[in-house]
């Protein structure tokens, strides 16, 4: 289990270097807020969060289109075997708590009036 987890962090911080320096996405701020690999190695989850977050099914075809790509440079810079297979997922926890928040913040507001 402890491997797993090495290997999560090692991928998250490559994976996100990568997206910042390759991506130049415009007018959208793009996250990588975790990854989960599957015990066996043979996949990751990169769950990927975006501001706005309207444009997160645009910014996850954009990926996935360059996906051999990313696994490519991910390759190299790891060399690391076996080298799990790279899955981009809209973060959907992350929009929830957002949701949350504000929410949350109306609530204050009217119990404030």
């Amino acid at each position: 289990m402890e491997r797993v987890q090495r290997v999560n962090q090692l991928i998250k911080k490559e994976l996100g270097q990568i997206i910042l320096k390759e991506f130049g996405f415009q007018n959208v701020l793009v996250t990588l807020t975790r990854v989960e690999t599957t015990p066996n190695l043979i996949e990751t989850r990169a769950y990927i969060s975006t501001m706005p977050q309207g444009r997160g099914a645009e910014i996850l075809h954009i990926m996935n289109s360059r996906i051999y790509e990313v696994q490519q440079k991910l390759n190299k810079r790891l060399k690391m075997r076996p080298m799990p297979k790279i899955i981009f997922i809209e973060e959907k926890v992350t929009a929830e708590a957002g949701r949350v928040e504000e929410l949350l913040e109306q609530i204050k507001g009217q119990e404030s009036k």
